[in-house]
């Protein structure tokens, strides 16, 4: 499969930046949204109020966090052109692709729930990440060090090694994966949205777990609700209209 950046960028180079680009473009685009408070699953004097970290914090601990995934990625990539290897057909790249989103969504499930269960993790290392209790597109890798290793980085690069994708296919998957992850944290309900319509962890799924009554659910992320099923911590939903404008994610009994 031919690509834009052939013979000019190699695949392991675009593999570790172009989803830390698309990561501000992303989250810069829904930044510069105009309010839309109806859409909102809070509202922004919630926004303020309950967040416990700035905005400049955020941005300086996702940088951060970004750095450990850059140094990681350059460190697990071949140090050879993949431009010079052949290249996977278009349904075996879309086999490892789906195979990668089930590893990953494995990974991060049974880490992040032991993140809760752990009251020493939690409270040293995961809390980091539920300071924003009403997320937005900024903050969705905002996180501990540790966790920024353990859960993304990590995870990632066991995704990339078990599926066994190339270089070039890695482009796309986490660069998608990195997409998704701002869009689950955005705090919109925007119709429309492909994320919402095809699937069902999204940022209502994912808002519920930020939430006091959420926290022991909804672990799974950032593709699918599967593990949350299969091991009793899926928590169902209600997008209701708040009377002062907005939507709200209201848990219901599964």
């Amino acid at each position: 499969m031919m690509v834009f950046w052939e013979g000019y960028v190699s695949d392991e180079m675009m593999g570790t930046f172009a989803p830390l680009i698309f990561y501000w473009i992303y989250a810069g685009i829904y930044h510069l949204l105009p309010p839309l408070d109806r859409y909102r699953l809070h509202s922004r004097k919630e926004e303020e109020l309950r967040n416990l970290v700035s905005l400049p914090t955020v941005v300086k601990g996702v940088l951060l966090q970004q750095a450990i995934q850059a140094v990681v990625a350059i460190t697990l990539f071949t140090t050879g052109d993949s431009q010079t290897l052949p290249q996977d057909s278009f349904i075996t790249q879309t086999g490892k692709f789906l195979i990668g989103m089930l590893v990953m969504d494995t990974w991060q499930y049974f880490i992040h729930r032991y993140m809760h269960i752990n009251k020493f993790l939690y409270r040293h290392v995961h809390s980091y990440h539920h300071k924003l209790v009403v997320p937005y597109a900024f903050g969705a890798l905002y996180n501990h060090p540790l966790e920024a290793l353990l859960l993304d980085t990590v995870g990632g690069a066991v995704s990339f090694l078990l599926s066994g994708m190339t270089p070039r296919t890695s482009v796309f998957f986490f660069s998608f994966a990195t997409i998704k992850t701002v869009d689950d944290h955005s705090g919109l309900r925007l119709p429309g949205n492909p994320f919402h319509i095809f699937f069902h962890n999204n940022a209502a799924y994912h808002d519920i777990h930020h939430q006091l009554h959420g926290t022991k659910y909804n672990f799974s992320q950032p593709f699918f609700v599967t593990w949350d099923k299969l091991l009793g911590t899926h928590m169902p939903f209600t997008l209701e209209k708040r009377v002062d404008g907005g939507l709200e994610a209201r848990p219901v009994k599964d």
